[in-house]
């Protein structure tokens, strides 16, 4: 994105088009004044002056009143900004900007008009080296708060920051308009435009929203979920509905197929108390997603990483330099590391519990090395922990990370490597603290910046005993 004028020009123009210093349009978004004059219904606290310290994890960033934590949103650090407390907690509190007194160089205007209301960017003012480096920051810090002492250089994997998502799921407001959860609240913000989305899934989204208003049901579909391959010639969609679905399956789909040509199958699925059952599917289960030089199954709900332009170079930082006998893949997924892993091993076993990539798993591994186990990773640890000891383990666990147990059985296990991929940086440092306890090393530390524009970061460590 081309940018005009100095970086002092730049701050400045950006420091007026913060969300907070302007009304807003009829994307579903409240108005400034609106938005104060909520702010001062929750509260009656004073506007305060802080200074804007660091970033902190979940998106907001560090300021003080009176020796007090105080989260900001939609701030800088070095920034000056005048912000009201919205929430008071024991140990912190929660405000919110009313104006940006002084703002830094690094602040740019958002790309995306419906930034500060959508729950889903955190980080569009800022520009992308800044982004990288808050997350580097946050991550060191959370490893060392965490008894892991990091390496002195954390190596960033970084890519395209935009349209680089290969997965959206939007919601359905009370007019049918598709959009996002609100930054404060879990209200619809309906959307004209998602940059950081892959084009298509976007289109398709307003697309599936008309029909969904054309079409004469009892019941409309709650939220929708879209996904593509990387180069967005293949599109799968889950349709979600509140409670029992009651609309006419062969008509909906029926209409549905030809509105969107990318689309290859739809599948609908019931939500009950927060339980997911797909109840009825038309077209194909799955899509080929061309990765890391082989052509994947991914079948509807299958775990994929979301970064389309960063897909082969998170495989090469987890693969390369890796050879021997035995390795093994646990939460494999689809198998988009043990693919790769059965190159350079002379055996591979892949371990997934989930059913929506057990079946692409075997399929994916057909030809290989590679053997696939459905299993939950305990459930195979325990069988397996007294069997040939694994040259190499690789493990890409869900945010709630590896756990007490999980560890303990790693370390009895012992293998000369291993290679956690990690989506949270607080689980991470817990098992890396136990497993650095039990004898292993940190070799490397990577930061793979799957998602651009948010607090999210993906961490790549290498362990060595």
């Amino acid at each position: 994105m081309k940018r005009r004028g100095g970086r002092r020009e730049r701050a400045r123009d950006a420091a007026a088009s913060h969300p907070f210093r302007k009304e807003r349009g009829k994307d579903g978004a409240r108005s400034g004044a609106a938005e104060r004059a909520q702010n001062e219904k929750q509260t009656q606290s004073k506007p305060e002056l802080v200074l804007i310290e660091k970033p902190i994890y979940g998106g907001a960033f560090l300021a003080r009143v009176e020796g007090k934590a105080v989260f900001v949103p939609l701030a800088l650090p070095g920034e000056q900004a005048r912000v009201r407390i919205v929430e008071e907690k024991r140990g912190y509190a929660t405000a919110e900007v009313e104006e940006i007194v002084a703002a830094t160089p690094e602040r740019v205007a958002p790309t995306c008009r419906h930034f500060g209301a959508c729950g889903g960017c955190q980080y569009q003012h800022a520009s992308y080296a800044a982004q990288l480096e808050f997350k580097k920051a946050i991550l060191r810090e959370t490893l060392e708060r965490g008894g892991v002492q990091a390496p002195e250089e954390i190596a960033v994997l970084a890519a395209e920051p935009w349209a680089y998502r290969n997965r959206i799921r939007v919601a359905f407001d009370k007019e049918g308009r598709p959009g996002y959860r609100g930054r404060r609240s879990h209200a619809v913000v309906p959307i004209e435009e998602c940059p950081i989305a892959a084009p298509a899934l976007v289109k398709a989204a307003f697309r599936a929203a008309e029909l969904f208003r054309r079409f004469a049901v009892p019941s409309r579909p709650a939220e929708l979920s879209l996904f593509c391959d990387a180069a967005e010639d293949a599109m799968l969609a889950s349709v979600f509905t509140d409670g029992e679905a009651r609309i006419p399956l062969t008509d909906y789909f029926g209409a549905l197929m030809p509105e969107i040509p990318l689309l290859r199958g739809v599948e609908l699925v019931e939500v009950d108390q927060g339980r997911p059952r797909t109840v009825a599917r038309s077209g194909a289960e799955s899509i080929a997603y061309r990765a890391a030089g082989f052509d994947y199954r991914v079948d509807h709900g299958a775990f994929f990483q979301v970064n389309r332009w960063l897909v082969d170079g998170l495989v090469d930082c987890v693969t390369n330099g890796q050879s021997g006998k035995l390795a093994w893949d646990l939460f494999a997924g689809v198998g988009l590391f043990a693919r790769r892993l059965a190159e350079s091993f002379a055996q591979v076993i892949a371990v997934e519990s989930a059913p929506a990539a057990t079946r692409a798993l075997g399929e994916n591994l057909r030809g290989t090395s590679a053997t696939a186990v459905k299993a939950a990773t305990l459930e195979f640890l325990h069988a397996a922990r007294k069997s040939e000891r694994p040259d190499l383990i690789v493990v890409d666990p869900p945010r709630t990370g590896l756990g007490a147990e999980t560890t303990t059985l790693l370390a009895e296990i012992g293998a000369t490597a291993m290679t956690y991929v990690s989506c949270d940086p607080a689980t991470l440092a817990r098992d890396l603290r136990a497993l650095v306890g039990a004898g292993y090393a940190v070799e490397s530390i990577t930061l793979a910046d799957l998602f651009p524009q948010t607090f999210h970061l993906e961490t790549m460590v290498r362990l060595r005993r």
